[in-house]
């Protein structure tokens, strides 16, 4: 019984990861996102060839260069040449 809960757990853990919307930065040097989720906004800065994975349950989001998008927590976000793509 113990390990059906282990593997549930990890599962449970696994599925979550799988629906966060991601940004991966192609520039050379770091750009910020601005990231409105449950009337909380912060800023998320991606570091130059970095992944990070973020909106696990939708949000907006402000790319780099002013674009303001609606996320659902399943896209994923190409930086390049300072502006924001959904691909």
């Amino acid at each position: 019984m113990k390990k059906f809960i282990l593997a549930a757990a990890a599962l449970l853990m696994a599925g979550g990861a799988a629906i966060a919307a991601s940004a991966v930065n192609r520039d050379s040097e770091p750009r910020t996102l601005v990231v409105t989720e449950g009337g909380s906004q912060s800023e998320l800065i991606v570091g130059p060839g970095e992944t990070v994975e973020f909106c696990s349950s939708g949000c907006f989001v402000t790319m780099p260069n002013g674009d303001r998008e609606v996320l659902t927590g399943s896209e994923r976000i190409e930086i390049s040449g300072g502006t924001g793509r959904i691909r």
